[in-house]
C-alpha cells in the first residue's frame, strides 16, 4: 500500500521565488490528505500534479502564512464541480477563524465543509486502518502537530507451514492470515498462531508545523518513519528561533535523534537561507543518525513499511 508526500510550500513566513507558505499532502493509497494551506497551495497542486481530491486538512495554527490558501482552493474546488463533503481539523477556539475563510467575500460553497475543533492529545481522525492524532506544540498562538499512525498490520503467514499441518490451499488460508481458526476435515482445528508470524508495525508520519523543540514531538516521533519538523533557522540565529518560537536545524535534528525516527524532513526554511541552505544540512547531518534533507517544494517521499524488503 503506498504512502507519498508532496511538499507543497517549505517556506517561513516570507515566501520566496522558489519556496511557497507551508503545505504538505500525504497520498495513502489514493486518499489526500492535506496539512497546512498556506498563499497558492491549489497552484502548487496543479504544478506538481498532486490531484485535487482532498478529503481533510489539517490546519496546525492560525497564522497567515499556514491558512491563507484555503479561501482560494475552496472556491477552485466548487468552480470543478465538487461534491464531496470537506472535513477541516483546526485546534480549539478556531473553528469562528476558520470559517470566515471557507466564507471569504461572503461565499457559500455548493458542497459540505465542516470544522472540527480538535484538543492537543486527541483523535483528529479515526479510519479503518490509521489514525490522525494531535500533539502539543510551542508557538506563539494555539497550535499543534499531527501525526498519521497506521495500524499494526497481521504478521507474515507461513504457507509451508500450514500445508505441512494439513491446511488445504484456498479460504481457510485467508481466515487463518485474518486470525480466526479453522477446522480441518479430520477435526483438527489449527490456530492462527501456528502458521501467522508476529504483528508487523504500520508507518507513522509527523508533522510539527512550527514549534520549538517540545517533548511531545519526540514521544510521538518514536520510531517515525518520517519527521517533518520546523527548521526555521540556522544555529547562529537560535535566539532568534526562540524569540519568534521556532526551531533551528539543530534543535529538529536533536529531537529526531532522541525520538529515533527513520527520516528527517525540515521545513519552514527562513528566506535568509534562499540562496543557500547548506548550513542547515550540514546541522542536521551532524546531530542526527538517520537520514535528513532541507524539504524543496515539489519534492515527493515515498514512506515505506518499516519492514519492506
Amino acid at each position: 500500500m503506498s504512502m507519498r508526500v508532496t511538499f507543497l510550500g517549505t517556506s517561513g513566513a516570507v515566501p520566496t521565488t522558489q519556496r511557497a507558505p507551508s503545505a504538505v499532502l500525504l497520498n495513502r493509497e489514493g486518499e489526500r490528505l492535506l496539512f497546512d494551506c498556506g498563499e497558492g497551495t491549489q497552484r502548487q497542486m496543479m504544478r506538481f500534479g498532486t490531484g485535487f481530491g482532498v478529503s481533510h486538512l489539517f490546519v496546525t495554527h492560525l497564522h497567515g502564512d499556514h491558512i491563507l490558501g484555503i479561501p482560494g482552493l475552496i472556491q477552485s474546488w466548487d468552480f470543478n464541480g465538487r461534491e464531496e463533503p470537506l472535513a477541516i481539523h483546526a485546534p480549539r477556539g478556531s473553528r469562528g477563524h476558520v470559517e470566515n475563510l471557507v466564507h471569504a467575500g461572503g461565499y457559500q460553497p455548493s458542497y459540505p465543509v465542516r470544522v472540527h475543533e480538535v484538543s492537543v492529545g486527541a483523535t483528529a481522525l479515526e479510519a479503518e486502518e490509521y489514525e490522525v492524532r494531535t500533539f502539543e506544540t510551542n508557538h506563539r498562538t494555539r497550535s499543534m502537530g499531527y501525526a498519521l499512525v497506521e495500524d499494526d498490520r497481521p504478521g507474515r503467514f507461513d504457507r509451508e507451514k500450514a500445508e505441512s499441518l494439513g491446511v488445504p490451499v484456498g479460504p481457510k488460508f485467508g481466515k487463518l492470515h485474518e486470525g480466526e481458526p479453522v477446522e480441518l476435515d479430520d477435526g483438527r482445528v489449527v490456530e492462527p498462531e501456528a502458521v501467522v508470524g508476529e504483528p508487523r508495525p504500520g508507518r507513522t508520519f509527523v508533522y510539527t508545523g512550527d514549534t520549538r523543540p517540545v517533548q511531545a514531538t519526540v514521544d510521538i516521533a518514536e520510531n517515525a518513519d518520517l519527521l517533518i519538523h520546523d527548521a526555521t533557522f540556522a544555529s547562529d540565529n537560535a535566539g532568534r528561533a526562540r524569540q519568534t518560537a521556532h526551531s533551528t536545524a539543530r534543535e529538529a535534528a536533536d529531537v529526531a535523534q532522541r525520538a529515533g525516527a527513520k527520516r528527517l524532513a525540515l521545513t519552514h526554511i527562513s528566506s535568509r537561507y534562499a540562496g543557500d541552505v547548506s548550513q542547515l544540512a550540514e546541522e542536521a547531518e551532524s546531530a542526527f543518525d538517520g537520514e535528513s534533507f532541507v524539504a524543496e517544494d515539489g519534492q515527493r517521499i515515498e514512506i515505506s513499511y518499516p519492514d519492506a524488503e
